[in-house]
């Protein structure tokens, strides 16, 4: 699934292209995705001008006065940028520009969303929870300590609570960890005040790092100029179990545990577990 680096990637690639420009016709393909496309979409964005493109979580935003078109990409969504209408058999929505340009939404699997909403969009139900988000000032180490006070739960499973921190999937929660040199069965609330701020700066770095790369490629995820992302060359112990640890001074391999159905990647070396106790 398109995590919050990939999401951000395809926001950046498509914003400079169709702020500013009308939507002269929109064709849906194929109406029933996670959830029904509403069966009045084409009509209420017909004629009407893009005038912004945000994301929140891994949601994207069209604003579309007096509509926001809410987009979740679920596990094999891309949305693209084409001088030519929709041909694929998986392209479901096709919305057309007045300079000509199309903007496809291609979801082999269905699991994505596109629906629209005309009350402020971050009260919409589909994103009223979603938790602070993670490249703002106004997620710190204090923030995330408060967010995960008494919490049982691993650190790695909290971390990819949307309700909590906000588009940090699999992938990113695994890296993170790693440079934060914490294990993932850590309980939430049993990090100090100074885990907690290194593993917020590391949490900033790797999402950093994966933006600059383009995000990572897995499977079905490309940029909105078709283009993958490269990030995964860089991923320190995300799938890469049994092979040797970056870390030069430490030569342990790195190991998989499931989490609530989904794979953690750890060195157990650099991240030990139980956690050693912190100098007073």
């Amino acid at each position: 699934m398109p995590e919050l680096p990939e999401v951000e990637t395809v926001r950046r690639g498509i914003a400079p292209a169709i702020i500013g420009k009308a939507v002269d016709a929109v064709v849906v393909r194929r109406w029933q995705l996670r959830q029904p496309i509403p069966a009045d979409f084409c009509a209420r964005l017909q004629g009407k001008k893009i005038t912004a493109v945000e994301r929140r979580g891994k949601y994207l935003l069209l604003s579309i006065p007096p509509e926001t078109c809410i987009i979740h990409l679920g596990m094999s969504g891309v949305l693209s940028l084409s001088a030519l209408p929709a041909h694929e058999k998986h392209a479901h929505v096709c919305w057309e520009l007045d300079d000509g340009t199309f903007l496809i939404y291609t979801d082999p699997r269905r699991f994505g969303l596109v629906t629209l909403t005309q009350q402020p969009p971050l009260q919409h139900k589909l994103l009223a929870t979603i938790g602070v988000e993670p490249l703002t000032r106004s997620f710190s180490g204090k923030k995330l300590a408060q967010l995960l006070a008494n919490k049982k739960t691993p650190i790695k499973t909290a971390l990819m609570n949307g309700q909590l921190v906000a588009g940090i999937g699999n992938i990113y929660a695994s890296e993170s960890l790693f440079q934060a040199g914490i294990h993932p069965r850590t309980a939430a609330g049993e990090l100090s005040d100074s885990q907690c701020k290194k593993l917020v700066e590391k949490i900033k770095q790797v999402l950093r790092q994966a933006l600059r790369a383009g995000g990572s490629s897995m499977r079905d995820f490309a940029a909105a100029d078709g283009k993958p992302g490269y990030f995964q060359t860089q991923w320190a112990v995300y799938e890469r179990s049994g092979q040797t640890c970056y870390n030069k001074r430490c030569g342990a391999g790195i190991e998989q545990i499931r989490q609530n159905g989904r794979s953690s990647y750890y060195c157990p070396s650099c991240q030990p577990y139980p956690p050693p106790e912190e100098c007073s």
